[in-house]
């Protein structure tokens, strides 16, 4: 279709709140992900449901390729634009439509941001579980693509886990409703398969999420640790204990010393390691469960145990935690996001399988992450303005990806897949496994206009990466093999 013919239909469904400016569709050229740019053909910022499904109709019908956009926080290149597509913008769709305290259930569009949620509810005694670093900014229907986690994602789960319904608009326009306000639902679970889809499915606009109450008490608790090892051992000691964290985090060194120089959280300096751990419930529980806990951190060499049960003091120890990202962007130019999973008991080796993959590519890395599920944050340090310095950041990042796999992990956590992570797939991911994903993607969007080429590669560009290494027997961390 013509572009000016395109761009007339367009004005007939949204009016004036389509781009066409390159300078300023400049603006989304990327998301998180910022060493990742692309100008994108069109921008689109509808305004209703209605609006949303006339524009995906006119995309489809005329086979341009279509992709769904938030807040932009998200770190994969799941948003990055498509070059000759339709960037629809969501933020306008930013409504609670309603709160149901009897069955603690909130209704919200997309544009939401996650804290707006349980801003809206806390005065009836509610919250919103997940918990996103980037909470403040993130909208939920970002966080259904991508299926986020956060720091309380240990004990009460990812989106999956605390949304019910979701309303859908397919590729070809129409409206469907997944899932149901009850515990379950009659039919296949696409509710879950819609989950960290990244937008390749349909376009989310409208979320029913469950709300919990807010714990009676609260206690977060830090301590510091001569070597991450002895960090590590704590961790699986205070889950084979039977204690489940609400949250349960970890910073290396550098990303403690980064962290305590940004925002003066009262961070051991001195320390190797750090643990964050937070405990909820009611008061006797937690009683009984921080005794316990201290004796685990105790026994395994902790020092300078703090305890906070004031709302003020918690605040204050986990500001550190949640800065974590934008203080270690005060001490390098750029730094690159990972995002991985592993079995907790191999924490430690893996975090010393990274340190030796920092001195190989000779760049700083800050470990800052979900302790308790696993899942691994490194924030590799670079400066885009020197040579190849993002080229040995991006590969540093795929390493550490393989070893996760190899450590019987998985290359994503809570940031999806994206363009970031695209090759490590073809790793993690067998010929006949990624021609079943390819299937799944068909049976929702035959014409494949919803993002495409992100999340899943096609079985040409694995033989192009040449990197299905990992099933033909091959490793490249060894001291791995046994896992």
């Amino acid at each position: 279709m013509d572009k000016q013919d395109f761009i007339y239909r367009l004005r007939i469904i949204c009016g004036e709140s389509i781009i066409t400016d390159e300078s300023r569709l400049k603006v989304y050229e990327t998301d998180g992900l910022t060493a990742k740019r692309r100008i994108p053909w069109l921008v689109v910022l509808p305004s209703s449901i209605e609006e949303v499904q006339r524009v995906v109709k006119l995309c489809f019908d005329a086979e341009v390729p279509l992709v769904a956009r938030g807040a932009g926080t998200g770190l994969s290149g799941g948003a990055m634009p498509h070059a000759d597509g339709v960037l629809l913008i969501l933020a306008r769709l930013n409504h609670i439509l309603s709160v149901d305290p009897e069955n603690r259930l909130a209704t919200v569009e997309p544009g939401v941001t996650n804290l707006a949620i349980s801003e809206a509810v806390k005065d009836r005694g509610f919250y919103y579980a997940p918990d996103p670093s980037s909470q403040v900014a993130c909208s939920i229907g970002g966080n259904v693509a991508e299926n986020s986690g956060g720091v309380h994602c240990l004990k009460y789960g990812l989106t999956v886990h605390n949304v019910r319904r979701l309303k859908i608009v397919s590729p070809a326009g129409e409206l469907y409703e997944v899932g149901s306000e009850a515990f379950d639902s009659a039919g296949y679970d696409l509710l879950a398969l819609l989950h960290g889809s990244e937008g390749m499915f349909g376009i989310v606009v409208e979320i029913t999420v469950a709300l919990l109450p807010i714990p009676e008490s609260v206690c977060v608790v830090t301590a510091g640790f001569g070597t991450v090892a002895d960090a590590a051992a704590a961790v699986t000691d205070i889950i084979s204990a039977g204690i489940i964290p609400a949250g349960l985090e970890m910073m290396d060194k550098l990303a403690i010393e980064a962290a305590e120089a940004f925002v003066k959280a009262g961070y051991p300096t001195e320390a190797e390691a750090l643990l964050l751990c937070e405990l909820d419930g009611i008061e006797a529980e937690l009683d009984v469960q921080l005794q316990a806990l201290t004796g685990i951190l105790t026994n395994n060499g902790a020092t300078g145990i703090v305890s906070a049960a004031d709302a003020e003091e918690r605040e204050r120890l986990w500001r550190g935690r949640k800065a974590a990202f934008p203080a270690v962007g005060r001490i390098a130019p750029d730094y690159y996001c990972m995002d991985g999973t592993i079995p907790r008991r191999h924490l430690s080796l893996v975090l010393n399988t990274i340190a030796a993959l920092s001195e190989e590519f000779s760049l700083r890395v800050a470990n800052v992450f979900h302790a308790g599920d696993g899942n691994l944050h490194p924030l590799i340090l670079y400066d885009a303005n020197e040579a190849d310095e993002l080229q040995r950041a991006e590969e540093f990042g795929a390493r550490i990806l393989e070893c996760c796999i190899e450590a019987g992990g998985t290359i994503t956590g809570e940031h999806g897949v994206g363009i970031e992570k695209i090759d490590q797939m073809c790793i993690q991911f067998s010929e006949a496994e990624l021609s079943l994903f390819h299937g799944v993607k068909a049976a929702f969007d035959e014409k494949s206009i919803l993002n495409p080429g992100k999340a899943v590669p096609t079985l040409h560009r694995c033989v192009e990466f040449g990197a299905m290494h990992v099933h033909q027997g091959k490793t490249r961390f060894p001291e791995l093999e046994r896992f």
